[in-house]
């Protein structure tokens, strides 16, 4: 996989050209909220090919070296992240299992939006670190599925979570107070900076022939359409 050309297949403008009529969504706090509040805190842009590898140290879904690899930055209190996961899911039910796409989650905190956001990353590392990758997976459907969204998580609901896919609550609480995730949390960041990330969900695409930035909560459809034109 080249991970280090920039590139947009011919395969995706075709498919821009195709979606380029339908609704951006942007992680957004409230209607009230003004435009380009939802931008992360940082005036720094870098070229999407600074990112950095995806390795067996990420939590993937899928097979690593299939054809179309996601990277997904994402805040777990982000309305259009959480109608993204419900998305990327179905991308995964009917183009994982034959090994042609895989899933990457990066966490992508936005703390001026969702203060509670950053926590919720930790807690899905210690999920990790506890059960492995399935429960990870498993937990952080379980976020998204107990959230209301815009820090709306009662942070007691966390170790309810973790009990609830079988993970040991004593030692789930002993890992989130202890903080020690945080700096994975916020290396996740920095990379989804350097990516391009300014809001979330924010995704790159990754082929072998190069990267390919994607903003927003797109459909099911329309990743369809810009994995089928990958594909072929």
């Amino acid at each position: 996989m080249n991970t280090e050309k920039f590139a947009i297949p011919f395969a995706i403008i075709i498919a821009g050209g195709i979606i380029g009529g339908a609704l951006y969504f942007s992680n957004i706090k409230a209607a009230s909220v003004a435009k380009g509040a939802n931008q992360a805190p940082t005036a720094q842009q870098a070229a999407v090919g600074d990112m950095r590898k995806v390795t067996s140290d990420d939590h993937i879904l899928g097979n690593p070296n299939a054809d179309v690899v996601i990277v997904e930055y994402s805040d777990t209190e982000c309305p259009y992240c959480k109608m993204f996961q419900t998305t990327m899911k179905q991308v995964i039910a009917n183009y994982g299992t034959n090994g042609k796409v895989a899933w990457v989650y990066r966490n992508f905190p936005i703390d001026s939006l969702h203060s509670k956001s950053r926590k919720e990353a930790e807690a899905t590392e210690c999920a990790a670190e506890l059960g492995g990758q399935a429960k990870f997976w498993e937990f952080i459907n379980g976020v998204y599925d107990k959230t209301p969204s815009n820090n709306g998580l009662d942070p007691a609901q966390l170790p309810i979570i973790a009990t609830s896919i079988g993970l040991d609550t004593a030692a789930f609480n002993s890992c989130l107070s202890s903080g020690r995730y945080a700096p994975k949390v916020e290396a996740d960041y920095q990379d989804g900076v350097k990516a391009g990330a300014t809001g979330t969900p924010h995704s790159v695409i990754i082929t072998k022939d190069g990267k390919t930035p994607i903003d927003g909560a797109k459909t099911y459809d329309q990743m369809k359409t810009i994995i089928d034109a990958l594909l072929k």
